[in-house]
C-alpha cells in the first residue's frame, strides 16, 4: 500500500509568532527603541506624570503579554474543535450516504491512491433519509413515524494532543504483533473486533487482522476478508494502531500460546501489567475468548477510538456492502418501513429457558434439547418460565410483538422488514405478526433471483445484509435487545438519532394479560411507557457500564454550536 502523505504539524505556522508581533509594538519597546535624547530631555521623561503612564504601559503590556501566552499554551493542549454541521438530503438513491457529516477531528489522513479524502467524514455507514409521512394518518400513526431528534448532538471524535503524539510510533510497530480469535455471531465478532484495537493500542502493539473461529451453531467458516474490507480497516486506522495481514515470518512459532483465561471488566492498567512484559520478549500475543471482557470504562481518547472502529473503520466488504444498499433502496422507494428483529431462532428459545408461544408440539422440542445441553441456559436457573417472561427476559412472540405496534400506532399497512435468522416454526410462527401487517418483507422476498446465492451457509454476511437494511429503515424495533440491537441502537444514535424503540417489557407485559383493558387504553398505556426510550439522546455516563458503541453520547457525539457536553 502507498505511504501515506506526511501531514505538516498544524501547530507550526510560516506567520511571526504573536508573542513577538505583542512585543514589538508595546511602549516597554519604545524605550529601547526612541532616539537618544539630552541629559535636560532626558530629566523631563520621569516626571511624576510620564511616570505614571510608563507604569501603566508596563502593566498593559505585560497583561496582554500573560493572556497571549496563556493562550499560546491552551492552543497546544487542548484538541482541535469538532467541525459539526446539519445533515442535508441528497440523491435519495445514490449508493453515498444521504446525509453529509463533518470532517471529524482525527490525525487519520487516506492515501492518494485510494481516493479517499481526508477525515472520517466519508467513512460513516449512514442511512437513507427518512421520508416525510404523508396521507390520511391518525394522531397515533403521525407520531410513531416521527423521528426524535438529535437536540444538536453530533459525531465528534476529538483525540487529545497526547493520544496523537504517541500515535507517531504506535502506528509505526514492527516489533510486537497482537492476535485476536473473535467467536460468535456477527455482532458478537464486531464487539471483539473493537476491543481489540482498544488493545493493541494499550499494549502499543501492530494488530493482525483478526482471525474468525468457526461458528459450529451456522457452520459459517467465514474470514474476515470476506465480510469486512480490510484496506478500509487499514486506512481507517493507520493512524490508531499499526493493521497487518497476517504475522511476518520472524515472528512466526512451531507453538504458539494462547491465553483464554481473561477475567471480566479487565482495565488497561491490568492489561498493560499482564501482557506488556510478556509482548516484548516473545513479540506475540494470542488472546482468544475476548468477548465483553474489556472494561466498558475506559479513557476518553480509548472510547473514541471504539466509536472510531465501530462506526468508521468497520465497513462491509463491497459486494455485501452492494447488495444490502440495493435491498434497503428497494424497501426506501416504497416508502417508509419498520425493521423488526425477532429473535425467534431455535437456539434463542434454548438458551433463554422461555415457551415459544407455539403451542406443546414445539415447547417439548426446545425442552428437549435444553435437558440434554443444560449449559446453554444463560442465568436466573431457578426462575421458571413465567418469572422469566414477566421479569423481561424472554423474546416477543409474533403475537405479541404484533399488539406492541399495535399499541404504538403502527398502521396496519406499515411494510415490515424482518431481520434475523429463521424463526423457529418457519412461517407458522409469523403468522400472528402477518395478520396484523400484512407487509412482512424478508431478505429472501426482496432479493432478485441468485443475488443471496454466494451467501448461503454464510450466516455472518446474511446477518450483515440485514444490518444494512435495518440501519436504513425509519423505525428500528428489537424484539429482545442483544448484540444486534446493541449495535443498531448506538449506531443509529450516531448518524443523527434514528428512531429506535426498545421494548420495556418488564413494564409492559403485565398489561398484556389484563383483559379488562380496553384496546384504546392499552395502546396509551404502551406508549406513555416508551414516550421516553424512542432513539432520544441519551447520555452513557448516567449508567457507567453501558457500552459506549450503544451509547455514544457524550465521549464520542457533541453538542452542536456549544463546546460543553
Amino acid at each position: 500500500m502507498a505511504r501515506a502523505r506526511n501531514i505538516k504539524n498544524s501547530f507550526i505556522t510560516q506567520t511571526p509568532s504573536p508573542l513577538f508581533q505583542l512585543f514589538s509594538i508595546s511602549p516597554f519597546t519604545s524605550l529601547f527603541l526612541s532616539p537618544k535624547k539630552s541629559p535636560r530631555s532626558h530629566q523631563r521623561l520621569f516626571t511624576s506624570q510620564n511616570f505614571a503612564i510608563f507604569f501603566l504601559s508596563l502593566l498593559l503590556t505585560f497583561t496582554f503579554l500573560g493572556v497571549s501566552v496563556l493562550n499560546f499554551i491552551q492552543s497546544y493542549q487542548d484538541p482541535p474543535p469538532c467541525s459539526l454541521i446539519s445533515p442535508s438530503s441528497q440523491n435519495p438513491l445514490s449508493s453515498n450516504s444521504a446525509m453529509l457529516f463533518a470532517s471529524l477531528a482525527s490525525s487519520n489522513t487516506y492515501n492518494e491512491d485510494d481516493h479517499e479524502p481526508a477525515g472520517l467524514a466519508n467513512s460513516v455507514l449512514v442511512p437513507l433519509p427518512a421520508q416525510l409521512v404523508a396521507g390520511n394518518l391518525s394522531k397515533e400513526e403521525r407520531e410513531f413515524w416521527q423521528q426524535p431528534g438529535s437536540e444538536g448532538y453530533k459525531p465528534c471524535l476529538d483525540f487529545s494532543l497526547a493520544y496523537r503524539r504517541k500515535s507517531a510510533k504506535i502506528s509505526k510497530e514492527k516489533r510486537k504483533f497482537f492476535v485476536v480469535v473473535a467467536s460468535g455471531g456477527l455482532n458478537q465478532q464486531r464487539n471483539q473486533i473493537v476491543d481489540a484495537v482498544v488493545i493493541a493500542r494499550i499494549l502499543e502493539a501492530a494488530l493482525v487482522v483478526p482471525l474468525l473461529q468457526v461458528n459450529l451453531i451456522w457452520g459459517d467458516e467465514s474470514e474476515f476478508s470476506d465480510i469486512f474490507n480490510v484496506k478500509h480497516f487499514k486506512r481507517t486506522l493507520q493512524a490508531d494502531v499499526r493493521v497487518v495481514s497476517s504475522l511476518p515470518s520472524t515472528h512466526l512459532m512451531s507453538r504458539q500460546s494462547i491465553e483464554n483465561q481473561l477475567p471480566y471488566n479487565i482495565s488497561p492498567f491490568w492489561i498493560r501489567a499482564r501482557f506488556f512484559k510478556q509482548l516484548n520478549e516473545e513479540g506475540v500475543l494470542v488472546l482468544k475468548g475476548l468477548d465483553s471482557k474489556l472494561s466498558k470504562n475506559l479513557p476518553p481518547d480509548l472510547q473514541k477510538l471504539r466509536c472510531k472502529v465501530a462506526f468508521h473503520a468497520l465497513r462491509f466488504a463491497a459486494p455485501i456492502q452492494e447488495l444490502g444498499n440495493r435491498l434497503a433502496r428497494r424497501m426506501w422507494i416504497e416508502g417508509p418501513y419498520i425493521a423488526l428483529h425477532l429473535r425467534m431462532e431455535k437456539d434463542v428459545w434454548v438458551r433463554t429457558g422461555c415457551l415459544t408461544g407455539l403451542g406443546l408440539e414445539y415447547d417439548e422440542i426446545i425442552a428437549k434439547i435444553r435437558e440434554s445441553q443444560p449449559e446453554y441456559l444463560t442465568g436466573k436457573l431457578n426462575m421458571s418460565h413465567i418469572q422469566r417472561r414477566l421479569a423481561g427476559l424472554c423474546p416477543l412472540t409474533a403475537s405479541e410483538i404484533a399488539r406492541f405496534l399495535k399499541a404504538l400506532g403502527a398502521p396496519s399497512s406499515a411494510r415490515i422488514y424482518i431481520a434475523g435468522g429463521e424463526p423457529f416454526g418457519g412461517h407458522q410462527a409469523l403468522q400472528p405478526l402477518a395478520a396484523e401487517f400484512p407487509n412482512l418483507v424478508t431478505k429472501e422476498m426482496l432479493a432478485q433471483e441468485g443475488e443471496l446465492s454466494p451467501y448461503v451457509n454464510r450466516s455472518s454476511s446474511l446477518a450483515a445484509i440485514d444490518y444494512i437494511v435495518s440501519l436504513n429503515s425509519n423505525v428500528f424495533v428489537p424484539s429482545h435487545g442483544g448484540n444486534m440491537g446493541r449495535a443498531m441502537q448506538g449506531h443509529r444514535a450516531y448518524v443523527g438519532h434514528r428512531k429506535y424503540i426498545k421494548p420495556n417489557k418488564k413494564a409492559m407485559l403485565p398489561f398484556f394479560e389484563d383483559s379488562s383493558i380496553s384496546d384504546e387504553e392499552f395502546g396509551s398505556i404502551i406508549r406513555k411507557i416508551h414516550s421516553k426510550s424512542q432513539g432520544q439522546p441519551e447520555r452513557r455516563t448516567n449508567k457507567r457500564d453501558r457500552d459506549v458503541t450503544a451509547y455514544p453520547v457524550p465521549e464520542c457525539m457533541r453538542k452542536h454550536n456549544t463546546g460543553v457536553f
